[in-house]
């Protein structure tokens, strides 16, 4: 009898079916991609919050946040250094639509709101930085391989 206990042979790899997994990288990229575009609204919209006659810089945050989120979460779900840029393009094709006036004189960020201007520059930088992280994070061990 034996004091050690046995080893039991490990679990064979577990075979991922293709197609389904690029749906779901499909799937992610598209939700990453309208998370991008529902978060710009919703950061464009807090720009303006004022408490008490100020302007309060929750957008700002939100941007921060948001953005970091949706970086990550665009990445684990399209597994691939680029997918950064999904949810990043909406954002910023919005912030620039949102500062250029109308024909008709809407503007939507406009120059002297500087939470605005903030909110832009911070959630630029933002995906600036985690696109910069996943340039320069070593490459995925894959197991099988």
């Amino acid at each position: 009898m034996s004091v050690i206990p046995e080893e039991s042979a490990p679990p064979p790899p577990v075979r991922h079916r293709p197609l389904l997994d690029l749906a779901l990288r499909v799937a992610g990229g598209l939700v990453a991609v309208l998370g991008g575009m529902l978060t710009g609204v919703l950061e464009l919209l807090l720009a303006t919050l004022r408490v008490g006659g100020q302007l309060i810089g929750v957008s700002v945050l939100v941007a921060i946040g948001a953005n970091i989120a949706l970086s990550w979460f665009a990445h684990e779900t399209v597994g691939r250094r680029w997918a950064v840029a999904l949810p990043a393009t909406p954002w910023f094709v919005l912030m620039a639509v949102a500062a250029v006036r109308t024909a008709e004189g809407d503007l939507l960020v406009s120059g002297d709101n500087w939470v605005g201007l903030a909110m832009i520059v911070a959630g630029a930088m933002t995906f600036a930085v985690m696109g910069f992280r996943q340039v320069l994070a070593p490459p995925p061990v894959r197991s099988g391989d």
